[in-house]
C-alpha cells in the first residue's frame, strides 16, 4: 500500500460489464467440464487431507488473468492456482472455481469468484454459477442477481434473533483444530444449521435465504468477491475479532449488525 492514501472519489473503478465479461470467459473453461469425467490432481493444503484441482480450475484462471491483464496491465492479480503478479493500489482476488469438491462431485454449488481491491479493501465483486445461470454481485450501487426472472436487487433478511436464524457452514471437519471458536454454543443458539453450501451459501445469505455463514481458514480469494455482495445487500462481514475480513482466517458473515454482534458474542465466549 501506498504511503498517501489514494482519493476514492478520483478513482474510477472498472464497470460491472467487465465483470460479466470476466465471467462469461471463466464459464467457457468450467461448465463444459462439468459432470464430465476429469483428471483430479491433490495440492497440499494444511489442515486438509485432500485438496484436489482440476484442468478446469487452471484453464479459468488462465483466461480471467489473460483478459484482466490486457484491459488493465496496471493492475495486480492474486489467484488460487497462480498465486500473486504485479503489484499496485488495484488488486483482482479470483478463485476460478471455489468449491472444487462439490464441481467434481457434480453438484453445483461452486461458483466462479472474481474480486476486485483498492488499496486492500474490497470495492466490487461477482459470484458466477453459470450450471444454474446464476450471477451475483456488489458494485457502487448495491447488490444484485441476475438469474432466468431477470436483474433484481438483493436484500439480506431481518431476522436479529439467533433462535430464529439459519447458520451455515460448510462443513463441521475442522471445528475440532479450531478450540477457541465456540462453534457448538452457535449451532445450539440457532434454528437450524446447514452444511456444503460452498460460496453459493454466502449468495443466499445476501439474497434474504441464510442468515448467517461461519467459515474457517479461508484464503483472500475465498472471500473478497463476496465481500461487497454480502454488505451492499446489508449484511455485515467480519473476522471473530471484527476486524476486516479481506484477508480471509476465521470468517463470519451475518445478514445484520445486531445479529452479527450476537454471533460473534456466542463464537467467542
Amino acid at each position: 500500500m501506498s504511503e498517501r492514501r489514494l482519493d476514492r472519489n478520483m478513482i474510477q473503478i472498472p464497470p460491472v460489464s467487465f465483470l460479466h465479461r470476466l465471467a462469461d470467459e471463466a464459464s467457457k473453461e468450467t461448465l463444459p467440464r462439468f459432470r464430465t469425467t476429469l483428471a483430479v490432481e491433490e495440492k497440499f493444503k494444511p489442515g486438509y487431507r485432500f485438496d484436489p484441482v482440476t484442468l478446469a480450475d487452471k484453464e479459468a484462471e488462465r483466461v480471467l488473468r489473460e483478459l484482466i491483464s490486457s484491459e488493465y496491465p496496471d493492475h495486480a492479480i492474486l489467484g488460487e492456482e497462480f498465486g500473486e503478479t504485479g503489484t499496485g493500489p488495484w488488486k483482482w482476488v479470483i478463485d476460478p472455481v471455489d468449491g472444487t469438491r462439490p464441481f467434481i462431485c457434480g453438484i453445483p454449488v461452486w461458483g466462479t469468484l472474481i474480486g476486485l481491491t483498492l488499496e486492500g479493501r474490497s470495492v466490487m465483486g461477482m459470484m458466477s454459477q453459470p450450471f444454474t445461470k446464476e450471477r451475483f454481485w456488489g458494485d457502487q450501487e448495491g447488490a444484485w442477481v441476475q438469474d432466468s426472472s431477470g436483474t433484481r436487487r438483493m436484500k439480506t433478511r431481518s431476522t436479529t434473533d439467533l433462535s430464529r436464524a439459519i447458520l451455515h457452514t460448510n462443513s463441521p471437519d475442522r471445528y475440532g483444530d479450531f478450540p477457541d471458536v465456540n462453534f457448538e454454543r452457535l449451532r445450539n443458539s440457532v434454528q437450524m444449521t446447514r452444511y456444503g453450501g460452498e460460496c453459493y451459501a454466502f449468495a443466499m445469505l445476501a439474497s434474504g435465504q441464510i442468515d448467517l455463514c461461519l467459515e474457517l481458514a479461508l484464503q483472500p480469494y475465498d472471500i473478497v468477491a463476496l465481500i461487497p455482495i454480502i454488505e451492499r445487500a446489508g449484511g455485515v462481514v467480519t473476522g471473530l475479532n471484527g476486524e476486516r475480513p479481506e484477508d480471509g482466517g476465521h470468517v463470519l458473515a451475518s445478514a445484520n449488525g445486531p445479529l452479527h454482534e450476537r454471533a460473534l458474542k456466542a463464537l467467542n465466549g
